[in-house]
């Protein structure tokens, strides 16, 4: 096990909060704050160019850090802005046409969920939606029923933005081998909570982002693709950095996963995230994820112990992410008093995942994510304030 205290101590934010907001952000490090702090008086000193150039060995590092966490190659790897447009990357590079079906669950990302309904309008496709099962996940025997030659995409959300459910990733990946569909992960919220590893995934594609459980900054996140795959994707978008000009009327895609991405970046965000996974691997992945399941499900216990307060987490493997409501609180003034307390929680909202909420109509909810750092006092001073609120509703 390593060393909580030590870790705390090296992470500002601890210091003056409880920090259970770690599905919004995680919070940054002294090491990475100072290598993003350190990049930025680079730039103000010598120029942004020849800071860029000057750290060309840091930045490629980046890409191998990245792919040695999800077990991948660097040159599978593409770097955007926000995880969102890694996805889009992704998605809108593929072809698709009336009566074409895309295949995903319940528990999709909202912003996923607008870009389906976009192509569904464009092009005629169809959009199914797989139902649950007994435990709230997707129903593995119901898509490997739904799934025929009009089949183009499976893609699902790993862990959703709205809940503990964890999707059962590798085995819908054993599924969409079998069918010879590609498989879209969006593993925004998995990535640095949980082992995320593409080859036991079986997925063709898989994005993520670096500021939530990876604990780097917000601006930055990643695009993995299959090698095997590049060859039905299209790039959406062509530009200098993704392509190459031939001489004459035409240009060529660069190699890799590099023919997704855009020439300009923040590379103080790039390094930033560099050190995070890097802290995230030197720590281990088969000790966070452990912690952070623990910590989610002693926290879910806790809460449902409480008189006048019900937690909403689904399926059969619950991760760190824990919804609740209290009784006769509106959501978003309950999440404002825990603030007001120092403990830092969200909300989920209907529109960020529009299925559920179709289907159970829960939100919005209070959201609390622990993460590795944060201690069992810490959950248990968060439980207490949850507790006196619902005393007070009642």
């Amino acid at each position: 096990m390593f060393d909580i205290q030590a870790i705390r101590a090296a992470t500002p934010g601890c210091e003056n909060r409880i920090h259970l907001n770690n599905a919004g952000a995680g919070l940054l490090s002294r090491e990475t704050l100072t290598t993003m702090t350190g990049h930025l008086e680079l730039e103000a000193s010598i120029g942004g160019y020849e800071a860029a150039a000057s750290e060309r060995e840091r930045i490629a590092q980046t890409y191998a850090n990245i792919a040695e966490l999800i077990n991948g190659r660097a040159d599978e790897i593409a770097l955007f802005d926000n995880s969102t447009h890694a996805w889009n990357a992704a998605f809108y590079s593929m072809s698709f046409k009336r009566g074409d079906r895309i295949l995903t669950g319940r528990a999709e990302y909202g912003s996923n969920v607008l870009a389906y309904l976009q192509i569904a309008q464009r092009t005629g496709a169809e959009i199914v939606i797989v139902p649950n099962d007994e435990h709230g996940q997707l129903d593995l025997h119901a898509m490997e029923n739904l799934i025929d030659n009009r089949t183009k995409l499976i893609g699902v959300s790993h862990i959703p933005t709205s809940g503990g459910l964890i999707n059962p990733a590798a085995a819908i990946g054993q599924i969409a081998r079998k069918a010879g569909v590609p498989f879209l992960l969006d593993a925004t919220q998995s990535v640095g909570q949980i082992p995320v590893d593409v080859e036991a995934l079986g997925c063709d594609m898989l994005t993520a982002t670096g500021r939530k459980y990876l604990r780097g900054p917000r601006g930055i996140g990643f695009l993995w693709v299959r090698t095997s795959a590049l060859e039905h994707l299209e790039p959406f978008v062509a530009e200098i950095a993704s392509a190459t000009w031939n001489g004459d009327r035409g240009f060529e895609w660069q190699p890799g996963a590099t023919r997704f991405e855009t020439w300009e970046y923040s590379y103080s965000n790039i390094l930033g995230l560099s050190t995070a996974v890097r802290q995230t691997l030197d720590i281990g992945m088969e000790a966070i994820g452990p912690r952070c399941t623990e910590l989610g499900a002693s926290l879910r216990g806790q809460l449902d112990a409480i008189q006048g307060v019900t937690t909403y987490d689904l399926g059969a493997r619950k991760g760190a992410i824990v919804t609740a409501k209290i009784d006769n609180i509106p959501t978003d003034v309950a999440a404002a008093m825990l603030g007001k307390q120092g403990i830092n929680v969200s909300t989920t909202a209907p529109e960020q995942t529009q299925f559920d909420t179709e289907d159970r109509g829960v939100h919005p909810l209070i959201r609390l994510s622990p993460h590795y750092y944060n201690t069992e006092d810490e959950i248990a001073q968060a439980v207490r304030a949850v507790s006196d609120l619902a005393s007070r509703a009642r």
